[in-house]
């Protein structure tokens, strides 16, 4: 279709439409306009599309295209007609565009909101997902230049872009037309059009992942001459670890070298492209300034994914940020991932791989646990600590920087990996809170995910890490994660404690404890410790301390078929004789009566942990102890996402590491020098002062996979060929306290129970009153009229009352008395009794300051109270009274909602009230909110009793409260220009509440990130 472009208006180049995303194999590419300086890179990229493609796209033979085609296809206005390109290496792999028309199919301007789409993808990359993103962000487009629809004709052979229309999720109008099928779409985004993009951003986020942990070929780029330094450092780690793939060093001083070399028996070269093999993950271990050329090497070599563990990037400036913005560039330009700058390195210990690329010495036990760290230091100490208590882990990553690939991508991959069950983030800043709140509540649902967050009060994040500005407090955040399933603690050793009790027994079907063991005060600290948390323990059982292993056997036995407990947890003290010997050994012997019982249980529901005080060997006997938990599928097996395979191996070696109470400061920088620097020894923990040795991490758990071959280099291919793994039994977890133990107790029983009702969220209520076209109208008339500012503007009582009314919210009447004569005049106009209030922003909602004034039934009442105001606290004028009818009494809360641009628009609830606003008694939820949202937001405070009839006051009418609070979540989601929302105060009676108070603020609305086309964040 021919039009007059050189006829239409100049538009600036809309640079917002760049973006990189992440194709369905994992790659990326990235997605740019087109303009007239792609005339070369268009007429090469046609070279290389086979016939039948063109064919396709021109309904006939067309070998070329002429002068006048790359004209029309590279010169557009960016309104009218658009082409995007998505390019990888700088060159173009396919292309689409878009011309507006009108009701014949002719070209046209605005109004007009139809336009015909195009697409054209080179053959080699077909099946990529690459057409299926371009639709994403051409329509995205089409939408910002108020485009409605898109028509499309494709011929019937055509069956893959007949399919990347028909799966886009967008409403569509097919039809038979003159030999070609007619496509109409509708661009509106529905409820399955975000569905599908959500379905297809996780499988290519979880691939791109799962690249970079199932390497087939690992090149080591910075690996010295010389042992020691960073690059030989995970170089030796590689051929440590036993890995299954091919390994090469890369080392540029070996250029012009005679004869061939050979590092640790790994052939080393100059380059990656010396190798002339494919390679698909490099380790990059060279300064800083040397990284670019690496990069270009390996881009232009097929390399899919990198590990940057040089230095000298975000965290050292701003050199540092510009050069770590550049690295990402330039990477993703060749399709490629990054983990890092500034990594620490990834774990993979899958027997068919055995991925070791980080500068961890020792590879850790194969496990069930997942875990992502953005700290070297950090990660160092949960290593230990999950190895001490005999937990081992299915993956490991420390991302330094994470500059590219974040904790979002590896939730996405660990989502519907089996051989996760739990996973563990240890992080510093977010990122992408609002997409990081969506997958965490998506993996909840299917898995726990327990979180600790770092740098939780310095007030900015990290050196290094970009995130996005947000004004909600730190507490805020985390309850807006709990409402999303996360497991959020507070400490690392926290994060282990939970952990290696999610990662190894059953979750508790409920809150009551059953407690067993040799030790009143043991049983008793753990009675209120179980209180404490909000637990309900049932009386503890006195074994004495004459109890024998047997005895405790027999106990936990009968406890765990008892149907009045849901959980166990077993005391245990050293048994001393009299003559101060230990008689029944020092702890293993127990750990196998504990493991019997466990073992003979009918049917194990119930998880079991132990407290132990000072009982030598019981800890490490109880974790190759028998869990509660089912058998299942070992690593390597199938298994739908949630499913909890038993089988946490055996904590390998004898060797004592340190635990995960606390750790050192945060991590050095890693050198960026390839021959010289640290030898790579793990630090020591500072919870023991012990460094993690040699043997605490050697011996493997399972069967290793293919073993290296002469010289560390591996013939397997990871991936194509399970060795069988001998799955050993699971742990049972012990903590050295009964705190430590209750608390990871209570947070796996919360956890349950928010599964229990993620199966029944709760629905989002109609009501028939709500007029949703007359509050847009209000909204719009607001915002546009003359003078209106573009930062926003709030509404005035009228204008407020007005709008809340639209969504069946009543305001209670209030009337200005600027003298005594119009405060009696507006008390007539209510009715006796009335309230006289100052609403000076400085006295407002500030009873205690004493500028309100109750139940006043006559005039001279309200004389009197009015000239006593003017007295004590000011003129007329700065108090600014106003005069409002008695309303029954209740208890004063306080309604909020704001929109914040990290997290979105969240719903917020608290009792009015200095004390309240002292310990931050509010509680929030995300919007739009359920509800079952919110009758668990009202239940979550903590003096949420005043409204349910505390010392034998009346309780409340929450249903009511209930009904306002979903009114004003619906208010802010159907309108997004509705930025913040204040009722206060609400007084909510035995019947009925009353809304006292108002305000509400209009802008316009912040971009909604989550719901445009797939895209990486912008660098």
């Amino acid at each position: 279709m021919q039009s007059a472009s050189d006829q239409l208006p100049e538009h600036d180049y809309p640079d917002h439409w760049e973006a990189d995303v992440v194709l369905r194999d994992g790659g990326t590419a990235r997605i740019r306009p087109i303009t007239a300086d792609d005339a070369d890179r268009l007429v090469s990229f046609y070279e290389q599309v086979s016939d039948e493609s063109k064919y396709y796209r021109f309904f006939a033979p067309y070998p070329r295209l002429s002068a006048k085609d790359v004209h029309r296809f590279t010169h557009h206005d960016f309104v009218d007609r658009v082409g995007l390109a998505a390019t990888v290496g700088g060159e173009f792999i396919a292309t689409v565009r878009y011309d507006r028309i009108n009701d014949r199919g002719l070209p046209a301007s605005a109004p007009a909101d139809e336009a015909e789409v195009a697409f054209l993808v080179q053959d080699a990359h077909q099946g990529r997902g690459v057409a299926s993103a371009l639709l994403e962000h051409i329509a995205a487009v089409a939408r910002e230049r108020d485009i409605r629809r898109f028509a499309a004709e494709v011929l019937p052979a055509n069956n893959k872009m007949i399919k990347v229309f028909t799966d886009a999720g967008y409403t569509q109008k097919r039809s038979f037309e003159d030999g070609a099928v007619r496509l109409h779409l509708d661009l509106e985004p529905t409820d399955r059009s975000l569905a599908v993009q959500r379905a297809r951003e996780q499988r290519a986020e979880a691939r791109s992942v799962q690249r970079l942990l199932t390497p087939r070929s690992v090149a080591v780029v910075g690996a010295g001459r010389a042992p020691g330094g960073v690059g030989r450092t995970v170089l030796r780690n590689l051929l440590g670890a036993g890995y299954t793939g091919r390994v090469y060093a890369v080392n540029a001083s070996l250029a012009g070298n005679g004869g061939p070399v050979a590092f640790d028996g790994v052939p080393a070269h100059p380059s990656v492209a010396a190798i002339g093999e494919p390679v698909d993950l490099a380790i990059v271990a060279v300064p800083a300034e040397r990284v670019p050329e690496v990069v270009a090497d390996c881009g232009e070599h097929g390399v899919q994914g990198l590990v940057v563990l040089s230095a000298g990037y975000a965290e050292s400036g701003a050199d540092g940020r510009e050069r770590q913005r550049q690295l990402v560039r330039q990477a993703r330009s060749y399709g490629m991932r990054i983990i890092g700058p500034n990594a620490f390195g990834i774990i993979n210990t899958a027997a068919d791989v055995r991925l070791n690329a980080s500068l961890a010495p020792q590879m850790p036990a194969a496990g069930r646990i997942g875990l992502f760290t953005q700290s070297g230091a950090i990660g160092i100490a949960l290593l230990a600590g999950l190895h001490r208590r005999g937990a081992g882990l299915s993956s490991f990553i420390s991302a330094g920087n994470r500059a590219d690939v974040s904790g979002n991508d590896f939730l996405q991959h660990w989502y519907d990996d089996p051989g996760t069950d739990v996973v563990l983030l240890y992080l510093e800043s977010i990122g992408n809170p609002r997409k990081f709140t969506r997958l965490a509540r998506r993996t909840a649902a299917v898995k726990p995910v327990v979180v600790v967050k770092g740098a939780r009060h310095s007030g900015s994040a990290p050196p290094g890490h970009r995130v996005p500005v947000t004004r909600i407090p730190h507490a805020t955040v985390s309850a807006l994660l709990r409402q999303a399933g996360v497991i959020r603690v507070d400490t690392v050793t926290e994060l282990v404690d939970a952990g290696v009790l999610l990662a190894a027994q059953p979750l508790p079907a409920g809150p009551r404890v059953a407690i067993l063991g040799n030790s009143e005060s043991l049983g008793l600290l753990t009675y209120d410790a179980c209180l404490t948390e909000g637990l309900r323990p049932l009386r503890p059982l006195d074994l004495t301390t004459a109890a024998e292993p047997a005895d405790f056997r027999d106990a936990l036995v009968a406890a765990l078929a008892d149907e009045t407990s849901d959980a166990v947890v077993v005391n245990a003290i050293p048994w001393v004789g009299e003559n101060g010997a230990t008689e029944f050994g020092d702890g293993e012997v127990l750990a196998a009566s504990l493991r019997e019982a466990v073992a003979s249980a009918q049917a194990p529901t119930k998880p079991v942990v132990v407290v132990h005080v000072e009982m030598g060997g019981l800890a490490e006997a109880l974790a190759v102890a028998t869990s509660t938990r089912p058998t299942a599928p070992g690593r390597g097996a199938a298994a739908a996402p949630g499913s909890r395979p038993a089988g946490l191996p055996a904590a390998p070696g004898t060797g004592t590491a340190p635990g995960a109470d606390s750790a050192g400061p945060r991590e050095s920088s890693v050198p960026g020098t390839a021959d010289a620097g640290p030898n790579g020894a793990v630090p020591a923990s500072a919870g023991s002062g012990s460094a993690l040795s040699a043997s605490a991490l050697s011996a493997p758990a399972r069967t290793s996979g293919a073993s290296a071959g002469a010289g560390g280099v591996g013939d397997g291919d990871p991936g194509s060929a399970p060795v069988p793994v001998p799955v050993p039994p699971a742990t049972i977890p012990s903590y050295p306290a009964a705190e430590r133990a209750v608390r990871a107790l209570a947070e796996a029983v919360r956890y349950g129970q928010w599964r229990r009702q993620a199966a029944d969220p709760g629905r989002v209520p109609e009501y028939e009153d709500i007029d949703e076209a007359g509050a847009a109208a209000l909204i719009e008339r607001v915002l546009g009229g003359d003078g209106a500012d573009p930062r926003g503007v709030t509404l005035d009582t009228a204008q407020a009352g007005e709008l809340l009314a639209r969504y069946g919210i009543a305001v209670l009447p209030t009337l200005p008395a600027p003298t005594p004569d119009a405060a009696v005049a507006a008390a007539g106009r209510l009715g006796y009794p009335v309230a006289l209030k100052t609403t000076a922003p400085h006295l407002r909602h500030r009873p205690d300051l004493g500028g309100v004034r109750l139940d006043l039934a006559s005039e001279e009442q309200l004389r009197t109270a009015y000239a006593e105001l003017t007295e004590v606290l000011g003129k007329p004028e700065e108090l600014l009274p106003v005069v409002q009818t008695m309303v029954p009494r209740g208890v004063d809360t306080v309604v909020r909602s704001a929109i914040d641009p990290a997290v979105g628009a969240v719903l917020s609830f608290g009792l009015a009230g200095a004390a309240s606003e002292l310990l931050g008694d509010t509680a929030h939820r995300l919007v739009p909110a359920t509800d079952r949202d919110v009758a668990d937001l009202i239940r979550s405070l903590r003096t949420a009793p005043l409204l349910f009839g505390w010392r034998g006051s009346a309780p409340v009418d929450t249903p009511a409260l209930e009904e306002v609070l979903l009114r004003v979540s619906r208010l802010v989601d159907d309108h997004p220009e509705v930025v913040a929302v204040s009722l206060e105060p609400v007084v909510v009676a035995a019947r009925g509440l009353s809304v006292l108070g108002a305000t509400v603020r209009l802008a316009p609305p912040p971009p909604r990130t989550d719901l445009g086309p797939r895209s990486l964040p912008s660098y």
